[in-house]
């Protein structure tokens, strides 16, 4: 008795839909996740993500394609900030700092758009990417910068806080890195409140600390960030923005941020 083929198998227009979000990087989860939302009540439209991974890695042969396994995210437990260190040499060397023990209540509300996380994420040759994300829709910005010294990365800031009505950025909350001493001078230019996280509490900044490792996935610890324009890191950061979030109720992070644009309008 031959084995039952899976559902992916039986029907080649959902595997096809499957593939095509697999290749912009989608997990499992968040493609069978869509397909919910996509097609409520029509089950044959829609597939489990356990049935996705066993088409990746069991029933691979005229299914998914094996090439699509590279588009998965490697899967490990990681206990701290993989680029903690790039931060040891800047505690207590920020004057003034306003320290996110003194961040209104209203921040700590997700349902409050407006508020920002941001970091540094490191790559060959020195080189840096300044990484943004809303807490409310977990929208992603990145920002290219010439170096890592104080004067590269606030201005950069400013120049990105520009685009943006000011409704939508209101806060932002940085790691102690010496990289924003000059946090004033962003706060003036762009009329935001910064604020400073605990040492070596990277979850104080969850939502950046994961956009980060999601990050790896496109820009590895070998890249040289350096060679990156900045509209490549904007494309990079519409991908991250264009997948589906299983804290987002399987929405993007891109469709939530439209609907507060929409309702500042």
């Amino acid at each position: 008795m031959r084995p039952k083929r899976c559902k992916l198998a039986c029907r080649p227009a959902l595997a096809r839909t499957v593939s095509g979000k697999l290749r912009r990087n989608w997990s499992p989860e968040q493609v069978a996740g869509w397909l919910k939302r996509a097609w409520p009540g029509e089950p044959h439209n829609q597939v489990s993500h356990e049935t996705i991974y066993r088409s990746l890695f069991i029933q691979t042969r005229d299914v998914l394609k094996k090439e699509l396994l590279d588009h998965l995210r490697a899967r490990r437990t990681i206990r701290r900030s993989r680029h903690a260190t790039l931060k040891r040499n800047g505690l207590g060397q920020i004057k003034d700092a306003v320290s996110i023990s003194e961040r209104p209540a209203s921040v700590e509300d997700r349902a409050v758009p407006g508020h920002w996380e941001g970091d540094l994420i490191g790559g060959a040759r020195n080189s840096y990417v300044a990484t943004l994300v809303k807490r409310h829709s977990r929208y992603v910005m990145l920002v290219k910068i010439a170096n890592k010294d104080t004067e590269s990365v606030v201005s950069a800031l400013i120049k990105q806080s520009r685009k943006l009505p000011g409704e939508l950025y209101q806060s932002l909350t940085w790691d102690r890195g010496k990289e924003l001493a000059d946090h004033k001078r962003l706060a003036l230019a762009s009329n935001v409140e910064v604020y400073f996280c605990d040492p070596r509490s990277p979850w104080q900044r969850g939502s950046n600390e994961n956009t980060n490792r999601l990050l790896r996935q496109y820009l590895p610890h070998v890249t040289d960030l350096s060679l990156q324009s900045q509209a490549q890191l904007s494309a990079i950061a519409r991908q991250l923005n264009e997948r589906p979030r299983k804290t987002l109720l399987y929405r993007t992070p891109a469709e939530t941020f439209a609907v507060c644009v929409a309702a500042i309008s």
